[in-house]
């Protein structure tokens, strides 16, 4: 057998190759980079210089799209749980709303509390990071106008999310339980028709902040209270399981491995959220809860785990996403965060999900041109070379 150890006129001339190939490389990158940054001008009309994109301490346009669309989407999810801690929080101050999601489960305070910190965490580092690195923060305080909830505990200072009626997209229920991915073209059926929900107490008329929370609710108050309560806990869910999708399928356009290690380090901590909170949904829809009914709305939280529900599409204890189609058919089926493409769950993606959602009702027609400026921007991005 020959030897296949290199000589030295060997190594010298792999040596050149490789010199020759990084010149090329680093030239494609800084010509990519150029391209970026002249559209950009052309858009916004500013010209950053050239030298951002080969100068490893700044960031190119599209790192910087991305994560400015990423600290709006934390700004928003922090406006939202700041809302629900601090009515059924920890330190939360409606007692009857906490007792409703503690029927849900009993550490479910503490968690709202902890996922508020952590929103409010990603959001303060990732502008700060922007500004690190000479690139413009997100703020969002001039669309702080939405109303607060009037319930005991709710302060009375401007939103920029309304969780007061709220259109739930409870399908992520079925799709993680189900063989089938939504990047193949597949759509699931939803767990709960949740239409017109409030998702947090409106007013102390309504839902009194004293009153009792047993299992099953007992009157009408008490109905209303626990369904609010299981839509919050059903909304949980919705919204973290889009933040896992969504920092996946980001993180395949970045170029720095900075930024990278931020998108996919943050992106880790939705994916945690998201499972606690499939867990905590699914006891809205198992005894002894399940069939609590809105007086008000009609939204009914029925028993899943009974006919014409039950198998492994409904079953309340299967909170492990199953194995499914993964990149393309014929390789074995994988549990992944599913979907991951732009198409599906991309920043625009994103912003149209939420809006379906209602969160965003009664915001201004500004602010939805400035959120689909950021998704696009974001959704642009190319992963350069560096």
């Amino acid at each position: 057998m020959e030897s296949t150890r290199s000589t030295p006129a060997d190594s010298s001339s792999a040596d050149e190759v490789r010199s020759h190939w990084n010149r090329v490389v680093g030239r494609r990158g800084f010509l990519m980079g150029v391209g970026t940054v002249g559209a950009s001008a052309l858009a916004g009309g500013a010209l950053p210089g050239a030298e951002a994109f080969a100068d490893s301490s700044r960031l190119s346009s599209g790192d910087a799209a991305i994560l400015r669309f990423l600290a709006a989407a934390e700004l928003l999810e922090t406006d939202l749980w700041q809302q629900y801690a601090e009515l059924g929080g920890v330190n939360g101050g409606n007692p009857a709303y906490i007792a409703a999601l503690e029927n849900l489960d009993g550490d479910m305070p503490q968690y709202i509390s902890d996922n508020t910190d952590d929103e409010a965490s990603h959001a303060a580092f990732l502008n700060a990071y922007l500004r690190s690195k000479g690139a413009e923060p997100v703020n969002l305080d001039e669309f702080r106008t939405l109303p607060s909830s009037k319930a005991t505990g709710a302060r009375q200072v401007g939103r920029l999310t309304n969780l007061q009626s709220l259109d739930v997209d409870t399908s992520w229920y079925t799709r993680y339980r189900s063989p089938m991915n939504p990047d193949f073209g597949a759509t699931f059926p939803q767990a709960v028709n949740i239409r017109n929900e409030p998702a947090i107490p409106l007013n102390d008329t309504d839902t009194p902040p004293g009153m009792s929370q047993p299992v099953p609710p007992t009157n009408a108050k008490q109905r209303r209270m626990q369904a609010i309560a299981n839509t919050a806990g059903f909304h949980f869910a919705m919204i973290e399981q889009g933040g896992s999708s969504l920092y996946t399928t980001l993180s395949l356009k970045v170029t720095s491995l900075e930024v990278l290690r931020i998108v996919v380090s943050i992106g880790g901590v939705e994916v945690n959220h998201f499972a606690v909170w499939h867990d905590k949904a699914g006891n809205a829809v198992a005894q002894p809860l399940a069939g609590v009914t809105d007086p008000e709305t009609g939204v009914t939280f029925p028993d899943l785990n009974s006919p014409p529900f039950g198998g492994e599409l409904f079953q309340t204890n299967l909170i492990m996403p199953e194995p499914t189609d993964f990149i393309r058919k014929g390789l074995p089926k994988c549990s992944v965060i599913r979907p991951s493409t732009v198409k599906n769950s991309g920043a625009m993606a994103a912003v149209e999900a939420l809006t379906a959602n209602k969160l965003f009702q009664g915001q201004s027609p500004k602010f939805f041109r400035a959120a689909k400026a950021l998704a696009r921007a974001a959704d642009n991005a190319h992963r350069g070379m560096r």
